[in-house]
């Protein structure tokens, strides 16, 4: 008999390619499952109206939407095991601030979408350098690693409000603003290569350490009596989350909770072990981004910024959440 964590899991794994097929048929103008078919394979009868709209427009947008789903939620389930803090996401390192200033940078300076793509993840990249260096210079033990994101991410958050005083009100800054609520209305074939790369490689990466991931969770002195050695995994785990994270903030601007709520209800759903828990949370992950894509697009006759649902939808759940942890633990009245 099949355990029911791992059933569920295996459930899990099929709810994000049945949504994916279907946010291609839900729009401003509905497309039946026939037409989706014959535009994706190109075959005789696709509509020259309806074929551009679902390959050019809704595919792309619905693979970044699955796979920065996915990205964040991994490293936010791997993130939270690393650190042995349930309250840590994939932002606790400085990655989202650092896309961010250069995102704003590159918006004040040229406004180019390959420009902003390439200085957010630049930043990115920058900004989880310097608390690694800070995490080598000082030990590189979670504390030190998570007061350095803290600070790191200070910095960064004082940048870009210096980027925002200095911008134009009339067409810099709303182009920052608007940026930073995150969205996926932009993402076109030409933006989304280096995404699905890292994401491919990422996600792979975190399937083949899972196991040891639960290692991570443990004291230093006894994961190394295992045999593992935490350092460098440690940093090699830090690494890879932290290209995912800015891969997708580069590609789709500031989309908060979603690493932080959604390994919270993969691991109430098939428990903590990381070799269930990494693919369940990019089950969910991708899943979730799907949903709320399509209802960022279809909900009012503009586009509401996916930043906004995430946050809207993320309090809540996560005050639910927080809350069944109290009354767990006995202390919620």
């Amino acid at each position: 008999m099949i355990p029911p964590r791992r059933a569920t899991a295996a459930i899990l794994l099929l709810i994000p390619p049945i949504l994916f097929v279907a946010v291609l048929l839900i729009g401003r103008y509905s497309v039946r499952p026939d037409e989706v078919f014959r535009s994706l394979f190109g075959l005789k009868g696709s509509s020259e109206i309806l074929r551009p709209l679902i390959v050019r427009v809704r595919l792309p947008r619905a693979l970044a939407a699955a796979c920065i789903g996915a990205n964040l939620s991994v490293c936010g389930a791997a993130f939270q095991g690393l650190f042995r803090n349930p309250l840590v996401d994939s932002r606790i390192l400085g990655v989202s601030s650092g896309a961010a200033f250069g995102a704003a940078l590159a918006l004040l300076v040229s406004g180019s979408a390959f420009a902003v793509q390439g200085s957010a993840f630049a930043f990115a990249l920058l900004a989880v350098g310097l608390v690694v260096g800070i995490g080598g210079r000082f030990g590189s033990t979670p504390l030190v690693i998570v007061i350095g994101g803290i600070l790191v991410s200070a910095l960064f958050n004082a940048l870009l409000g210096l980027i925002k005083h200095v911008a134009d009100p009339l067409s810099h800054l709303p182009a920052i603003t608007y940026w930073l609520l995150g969205g996926l209305g932009g993402i076109r074939w030409a933006i989304l290569p280096p995404l699905l790369v890292i994401s491919g490689v990422g996600l792979t990466f975190f399937l083949l350490v899972r196991w040891r991931l639960n290692l991570l969770t443990l004291a230093d002195p006894e994961a190394t009596a295992l045999g593992v050695r935490i350092r460098p995994l440690r940093i090699l785990v830090i690494a890879v989350g932290t290209v995912m994270v800015a891969a997708s903030v580069a590609t789709a601007g500031m989309i908060g909770w979603v690493g932080l709520v959604v390994p919270h209800v993969a691991r109430a759903w098939v428990g903590p072990d990381h070799k269930r828990l990494i693919p369940a949370s990019a089950a969910i992950g991708a899943a979730t981004l799907l949903v709320l894509d399509t209802i960022a697009r279809t909900a009012l006759p503009s586009e509401i910024p996916l930043g906004i649902l995430t946050g809207l939808i993320g309090v809540p759940a996560f005050f639910f959440l927080f809350f069944q942890f109290l009354r767990e633990r006995g202390e919620a009245r």
